[in-house]
């Protein structure tokens, strides 16, 4: 006998006894081995809750008694294995009408299967709604086989193989909706998109018409209800544009359709997307190619408003009382969490590829991890969506049908609260759907405009209402005529971005917190002529307002920025969506080479190779430099994270470059190539605006002739990337003067020729500079190589008196060439960052040959390596450390903020982030301890370079 559910499980009682009872009676007449299962307690217990609680069930129970005997002996696992065994090896000739038999079977089994699955508590939600999934993509499988082979056999087709049609016949069949996300629920339609491409050979006349047809024997085979019921409903509606459509659309018609007229809507339904019939790998390539379109590569707050409006339109049909409630639609609903976590995958999910999860219960944690949700309201709503889905899965089970509604009277209500084995639901489940609703209100009205104490009507003249004008003295506003005609010109829609409603709606709402925010700086109307600025560059505003109205923090955090950085502000008007970098002040900055990478994956030429990674490193250093003013960075880590930047860049584009000359020029044998920085990006010190110092080495396989010239145009060509002009000027300024034999020289020089200058020929001031040198980029193999070179060419010994009168003599040079601009001018005063950079590379260079470990290319990493060393007291080393640091960190700020050199006395909005960098108290404070670190440095250096070390 079978052996009956296991005395764990208690399963719901049923609501209508008699029945249940008859459901006892007819399937003990079945047989013997029904008869000994009714007989049992448990199994007592199960016909009841079926008989009493769902028909549709009990139905199946009546006419699959031995598959439910089996179920109930193997467990619901092995039973859906089977089944879905049994889809993969139907074969595709199979008469339609046995094919149609099997698969309206293979549906009740497993129907019925489930369902126990789900009243006994045996499998969690997640497992539940996947195997419903892999049920209907076994048959639609199966189903599209079939047709397919008979497209063959009829001769409109030609494919590869019979026995597995769907291998390169040209037609994809996608799930959008919950069969894509694999969440289906128990009756729940299947949104299926059909694409076929018209070019493919597999038509052997036009396509259009045989794809149709085939469509809709699809739609008739798995969704016509005859004595065995049917399989599942089938809904095309999700392709584009249905209604001028036919029911499979040609791929081309789609690309274009997505390209110009896809809607918000769509994006959420195709992020869900995923090929799971017919030609699978062109169904890979349709969704590569439609990406942009779903996962924008700028972030897209505008989404929020589009999917809110859709839920307002659902509401406006919905009655919210608990009987006859819609738990899919109604407030606090199953859709509302949907949407929650779809607007948040929408928004973010085109940057971070991790957030691409079509499954909501995958995606909540997913949210709350990249901190886009609080952990506690993701687990709440997770919590809540099981047990929605639990609630809809039992209003479906009662007869199959496709309804999400609970029962419209209170005995229904009462009748479905036992079926859930719930007693409490009628109290329980209304607190639950405030809950989710609260939740959905939290994210979706945030910003909302609060009430306005001060207007201006866009249609007046002259100076603002007296009220309103004294609201922006009282903010610190001075130029108030001037800043009330610019608001007229914003919100009659004279400025492109805002001549949309909606726009100016926007615009309206975040006018009070806008105004507030530019108020609380150094100069207020300074920043608000920059946020004018950026606001009449932008050709729309939506998009942009719709990033404020979600965010009140950036709007303080832009403010900033406005006030003390004219060149931020600057790049923020030519690129708005540079606002990114203000949006998640605590994210850490990922390692740019991975995301340069994903970046160019679509570059077509070198051209937008370049474009594109000029535009990458232009928004980067914005992040950078943003980090930097609000003292997120100091300078150390600051200039490592530049300096890798820039050897990201170097790195990306050589190869393009390399590829571009050789199908120009051809290729020489063992033609290798490397780049080498020195100053600040070979020492990691990079600032803002730094430019690259740069050296080109490069070698090839033993010639008669070595290729000069090809070299030579090589090199002319890389330097052409990096300072070919876009809207910001160049990708880099680069200067090779550094390189043997400066600007006389040729500018890519041999692996010998290297060699051979450095051994015989250097002069002390280029071995000073090579202290610095990195190899940033290179051919396979040859950067270790270039690396030993450089190590050799600094480990020739030179007299150290003559290091160091060398060294003084290019300072005084230079103190005779470059006065100090004014006081904060830290490179070239007295003690200033020239002079600590001079002490460690002469060191080095007069130790360094007896010690190849003191060679550092890090100006800090250097001299705490000569003091470990015994080449500098501990007390100075600490002292240049810490010198060099706040000199980086003067000039840093100073390159960020636009301050100048010679200002004695810093704007307000220049000065905050000056002290707040530097730690300094007050102005006061800074100079004092400019003075004394210059005082340090110089007595250092006058010390070791001048008088020496005795040595």
């Amino acid at each position: 006998m079978p052996a009956a559910p296991p005395a764990a499980v208690t399963w719901p009682p049923p609501t209508d006894a008699v029945a249940a009872a008859r459901l006892i009676e007819s399937f003990a007449q079945l047989g013997t081995a029904p008869r000994r299962f009714a007989g049992t307690a448990q199994g007592q217990a199960l016909l009841a809750c079926l008989g009493g609680n769902a028909p549709y069930l009990a139905e199946a129970v009546c006419k699959e008694p031995a598959y439910f005997l089996k179920n109930q002996a193997a467990g619901p696992d092995a039973a859906i294995t089977g089944i879905l065994a049994q889809l993969h090896r139907l074969p595709p000739d199979l008469p339609r009408a046995e094919l149609s038999r099997r698969l309206r079977i293979a549906k009740r089994q497993a129907a019925l299967s489930i369902a126990l699955a789900d009243l006994g508590g045996a499998w969690p939600l997640t497992r539940i709604t996947e195997a419903l999934s892999d049920l209907a993509e076994a048959a639609l499988r199966a189903s599209l086989r079939h047709l397919l082979r008979e497209l063959v056999t009829r001769g409109l087709m030609r494919l590869p193989s019979p026995a597995t049609p769907e291998d390169g016949c040209g037609l994809v069949a996608f799930a959008l909706g919950k069969l894509g996300a694999r969440e289906l629920n128990y009756s729940s339609d299947i949104d299926l998109v059909l694409l076929y491409d018209g070019q493919s050979p597999a038509y052997r006349s036009e396509a259009q018409p045989i794809m149709a047809r085939l469509a809709r024997d699809l739609v008739t085979l798995l969704s016509h209800r005859d004595e065995h019921g049917y399989v599942f409903r089938v809904d095309l509606r999700l392709r584009p544009d249905p209604a001028s459509t036919p029911p499979a659309v040609a791929l081309a018609t789609a690309l274009s359709y997505y390209e110009s007229h896809g809607r918000t809507w769509e994006r959420a339904a195709w992020s869900k997307a995923r090929p799971i019939g017919g030609d699978l790998a062109l169904g890979a390539r349709f969704l590569a190619a439609i990406r942009p379109f779903i996962w924008r590569a700028h972030l897209d707050f505008a989404a929020i408003g589009d999917i809110h409006d859709m839920k307002r339109r659902i509401d406006a049909g919905q009655d919210h009382a608990l009987p006859g409630f819609d738990v899919k639609l109604g407030r606090g609903g199953i859709r509302e969490i949907e949407f929650i976590v779809q607007t948040l995958s929408l928004v973010w999910g085109g940057q971070e590829p991790a957030l691409r999860l079509p499954a909501t219960l995958k995606a909540l944690p997913a949210l709350a991890r990249a901190g886009h949700l609080p952990d506690a309201a993701a687990r709440e709503l997770a919590a809540d969506y099981r047990e929605l889905r639990r609630v809809e899965h039992r209003l479906q089970m009662i007869d199959d049908r496709q309804t999400h509604e609970l029962p419209a009277s209170a005995a229904g209500l009462a009748a479905f609260a036992v079926f859930l084995d719930q007693p409490d639901f009628a109290r329980s489940f209304p607190k639950l759907l405030t809950r989710v609703h609260e939740h959905f209100n939290a994210f979706f009205d945030a910003g909302a405009a609060p009430e306005q104490q001060y207007r201006i009507d866009p249609g007046t003249e002259g100076a603002p209402p007296p009220a309103f004008a004294a609201h922006l003295r009282d903010l610190g506003f001075t130029e108030i005529r001037h800043i009330g005609e610019r608001l007229r010109d914003w919100l009659s829609g004279a400025v492109p971005a805002l001549r949309a409603d909606r726009a100016r709606r926007l615009l309206d709402g975040i006018l009070p917190a806008l105004l507030a925010a530019l108020g609380g700086q150094p100069e207020p109307d300074r920043a608000f002529a920059r946020f004018d600025t950026l606001i009449s560059r932008q050709v729309a505003g939506v998009q942009l307002l719709s990033l404020f109205q979600r965010n009140g923090a950036l709007l303080d955090r832009l403010a900033a920025v406005l006030g003390a950085a004219p060149a931020l502000a600057e790049h923020l008007a030519q690129d708005a969506q540079a606002l990114e970098a203000l949006l998640a002040p605590t994210a850490r900055f990922a390692a740019p080479k991975p995301l340069l990478r994903r970046t160019l994956r679509d570059a077509a030429t070198l051209e937008d190779s370049v474009t594109l990674t000029r535009r990458f490193v232009r928004r980067e250093e914005f992040h950078l430099s943003v980090a930097t003013l609000e003292g997120r960075l100091d300078a150390d880590e600051a200039g490592r994270l530049r300096s890798h930047l820039a050897e990201a860049a170097l790195a990306a584009l050589l190869p393009r470059v390399i590829a571009d000359h050789q199908a120009r020029h051809g290729r020489v044998r063992g033609a290798a190539f490397a780049i080498v920085a020195l100053g600040k990006a070979g020492s990691a010190e990079m600032l803002a605006g730094s430019d690259l110092d740069l050296m080109l080495i490069y070698d090839h396989a033993p010639m008669a002739t070595a290729p000069v010239p090809y070299f030579v145009r090589l090199a002319h060509a890389f330097t052409a990337a990096l300072t070919a002009q876009g809207p910001e000027g160049p990708l880099y300024k680069v200067d090779m003067r550094l390189r043997p034999s400066g600007a006389q020289g040729p500018v890519a020089v041999s692996r010998a020729a290297f060699r051979r200058y450095h051994a015989e020929t250097s002069q002390t001031w280029e071995r000073l500079a090579l202290t610095r040198a990195r190899v940033l980029a290179a051919t396979p193999g040859f950067a270790g190589i270039v690396a030993t070179e450089i190590a050799t060419a600094l480990a020739r010994p030179a007299p150290a008196a003559t290091i160091r009168a060398d060294t003084v003599a290019m300072r005084e040079k230079i103190n005779a060439e470059i006065k100090p601009a004014g006081p904060f001018d830290v490179k070239y005063r007295p003690g200033g960052m020239i002079e600590v950079a001079f002490i460690a590379e002469a060191l080095q260079l007069i130790h360094g040959p007896a010690d190849h470990a003191l060679f550092r290319a890090n100006t800090a990493a250097a001299l705490r390596a000569l003091e470990q060393a015994g080449h500098l007291p501990p007390a100075e080393a600490q002292a240049l450390v810490a010198a060099d640091r706040l000199w980086r960190t003067v000039q840093g700020i100073n390159r960020i903020t636009g301050l100048a050199e010679a200002d004695a006395k810093p704007p307000p909005a220049m000065l905050a982030p000056l002290l707040r960098a530097s730690g300094a108290a007050d102005l006061a404070a800074l100079v004092a301890a400019m003075a004394k670190a210059g005082e340090t440095v110089r007595d250092c250096f006058e010390r070791h370079l001048i008088v020496g070390d005795n040595e």
